[in-house]
């Protein structure tokens, strides 16, 4: 039998995981068109199909191996021909995926992304499964040329890779290896790429943004950063996600006052309020310094939107650890917060913690933490009836109904503002008057 061209050969899909793996997905895709392997748009109708996976957390894990499992089904019903799995979850557990999802024809790890199209090739002609991976290098990865996925006015600019916190409860590290930074000129070739392709809104992520370039031996290399990012034309918004609060310095505080293109939203993850919680999470940080930093951003920063994650449950917390977090939340008035509930990890120190905390407990603590943290976001955007915004249109029903994003908005994880009469196509933007609320969203009416 003939074997199929690389133009004959369909390739289905499936990206799971963080914006971190959004930009891997984009960047095999690239690959995979520029090999001339074809994108089919039904993964279960596809010569080889991929998943590139998360393995974060269990959840992401149990997500990740259930559409390993879906693909795994279709090929035993000679839909598909080979299961191929990239990402964390490849990186994470290496041969021993082959073990936990019968069936897959190649394990990719993180530093085999861009030879996607090559494994592939070997995968259609190969009869025994192959584990592609290697310990993380110390390179960074370069994502020019990306077949873009989501919006094409919005996408998310890696500036490193990995991760050095040490936090006993993460698996990072160990997944995506040491921190490293992007070079400045690499990373303002590919925001320059992007918003040539349409982008008018770079979100700019790494584990750690807020220590950009120290690895470069690069001082206050973000506020470095921000200002030569500003001066792409055709670029309209710098979004800044995941700033630890240790890196919150007045330096990066006054380059975000200072660059009239960054906007004033934060991405912070905090984790946890309490002190001793804090210290069995390795985490530098205090509850007396977290106010700090907090203070100091809203004074320079008036109107400042900040987002942040905790983690409730963690081994050892107590009601008054989990009281202390509840009130320090109602003291910061986040405008957004999104939690968990610890999972211990397989690998890390805190899965083998003392005094871990009931699963009850652990989602009732959830329950009182969101219950709390939505009448604070219902009151914010509450407040904001009246005011006039300017929206980032990300899509437009046939009826004239937009959907779109003031600047304290995030894509994928904030609400949305729902603008009636809208004018603007996708991409565009829309000038309104707040005049209500739905739960997280906001009503905008277009002037």
């Amino acid at each position: 039998m003939t074997r199929k061209r690389s133009k004959d050969v369909t390739i289905g899909f499936i990206a799971l995981g963080c914006p971190k793996n959004v930009v891997d997905s984009e960047r095999m895709l690239a690959h995979l068109v520029e090999a001339g392997f074809l994108i089919a748009a039904d993964p279960s109708q596809a010569d080889a199909v991929i998943i590139n996976t998360c393995g974060f957390i269990e959840p992401a894990k149990v997500e990740s191996l259930d559409a390993v499992a879906q693909a795994v089904a279709d090929k035993r019903k000679g839909r598909v021909k080979k299961v191929i799995v990239a990402g964390c979850l490849s990186q994470r557990l290496g041969e021993h995926l082959l073990e936990e999802a019968e069936g897959v024809d190649a394990v990719v790890g993180l530093e085999h992304r861009d030879d996607i199209a090559r494994i592939v090739r070997q995968a259609l002609s190969a009869g025994t499964p192959t584990v592609y991976r290697d310990q993380t290098s110390p390179a960074v990865a370069d994502d020019r040329v990306r077949l873009r996925i989501g919006p094409a006015h919005s996408a998310y600019l890696r500036i490193s890779e990995g991760c050095d916190h040490r936090c006993s409860f993460c698996t990072i590290p160990a997944i995506r290896g040491p921190f490293r930074s992007k070079p400045v000129e690499l990373v303002l070739e590919e925001a320059r790429e992007l918003v040539a392709s349409g982008a008018v809104e770079l979100n700019v992520i790494g584990q750690d943004t807020t220590i950009y370039g120290r690895d470069l031996k690069m001082a206050a290399g973000l506020a470095r950063l921000l200002p030569e990012l500003q001066k792409i034309a055709g670029l309209a918004w710098i979004r800044l996600l995941y700033a630890y609060p240790k890196g919150i310095t007045e330096d990066l505080i006054e380059a975000i006052a200072r660059c009239d293109k960054v906007l004033h939203y934060l991405d912070i993850p905090i984790q946890h309020a309490a002190d001793k919680v804090l210290r069995a999470m390795r985490r530098p940080d205090t509850q007396a310094g977290l106010k700090a930093m907090i203070e100091r951003l809203r004074t320079a920063i008036p109107d400042v939107v900040l987002r942040t994650t905790v983690i409730v449950g963690f081994p050892g917390e107590g009601d008054e650890d989990f009281a202390e977090l509840l009130e320090f939340v109602k003291w910061a008035q986040f405008d957004a917060l999104g939690a968990f509930t610890f999972f211990p990890e397989t690998g890390t120190p805190a899965a083998g913690f003392p005094d871990q905390v009931p699963d009850d407990v652990k989602q009732d603590r959830l329950d009182a933490l969101m219950l709390a943290q939505q009448e604070i976001a219902f009151t914010k955007n509450r407040a904001r009836v009246g005011s006039r915004v300017t929206c980032l249109i990300d899509s437009v029903e046939p009826q004239g109904v937009g959907y779109g994003r003031f600047y304290g908005q995030a894509p994928d994880i904030d609400g949305v503002c729902i603008v009636t009469n809208c004018t603007a196509a996708p991409g565009g933007w829309a000038e309104g008057t707040v005049v209500g609320t739905r739960d997280y969203d906001l009503l905008v009416e277009q002037i």
